[in-house]
């Protein structure tokens, strides 16, 4: 799509010409586009919003950074927020203490399982154990077992240890969805600890914990 019809289609009232033409800002180098993303940072239109927050994530520029802080923290969208987390993370390290930030102060689940998910995939392991410590004291089952599976992925890793302790915690939760997540978790550390753990899970009382606790052994 030519520069001149992008420019016609995001002042259509109809939102999918605008998400058309956000979408076809990819090809534009980011002093074409970023300037145009910026306009649409407070469409009316969420989906609108959605598109602009990943492209912003494609366009990395300074402006484009500064951008994706505003809608994380001022859109009152949830997924709108999410799809800026995910672009946020892709500027790298410099973006880590902005997602944890926004991991303490916005509660809405699907903004902390998409900080969560982008924060495992980077290399920072003391603040994927801090989120998850967070994450696991609040309400949401879904944050909840989140949080037990990124500390399953920090075996090995700088903070193996305290994400293996936090787990071991976790192994006679009362609430079975946790100790489902818990054994999957546990089977990736190497250590007495966890394979004591993980059989008394095989012996628990409910059987998807006990089914999870023994899938590795199923060759």
């Amino acid at each position: 799509m030519d520069l001149n019809q992008i420019t016609i289609d995001l002042q259509n009232p109809d939102f999918q010409y605008r998400i058309k033409a956000i979408s076809a800002l990819k090809a534009y180098t980011p002093e074409v586009a970023v300037p145009l993303l910026t306009k649409h940072v407070s469409d009316p239109e969420f989906l609108v919003r959605t598109f602009v927050a990943r492209e912003l994530g494609r366009q990395q520029t300074s402006e484009s950074f500064a951008n994706l802080l505003q809608i994380i923290r001022f859109d009152n969208t949830p997924n709108v927020r999410a799809e800026a987390a995910n672009s946020l993370s892709l500027f790298g390290r410099i973006s880590v203490s902005y997602l944890v930030q926004t991991f303490f102060t916005d509660d809405h689940w699907l903004v902390r399982r998409s900080i969560l998910a982008a924060l495992v995939e980077m290399d920072c392991p003391e603040e994927v154990l801090e989120v998850c410590g967070l994450g696991l004291g609040c309400d949401d089952a879904a944050v909840q077992e989140a949080s037990v599976e990124a500390l399953g992925t920090l075996a090995g890793s700088r903070q193996s240890e305290a994400a293996l302790t936090l787990l071991l915690t976790l192994k006679d939760s009362e609430l079975d969805y946790i100790r489902v997540k818990v054994a999957y978790a546990l089977r990736r550390f190497d250590t007495p600890a966890a394979r004591s753990a993980l059989a008394e899970l095989r012996q628990d009382s409910h059987h998807r914990v006990v089914g999870a606790a023994m899938e590795n052994l199923v060759s």
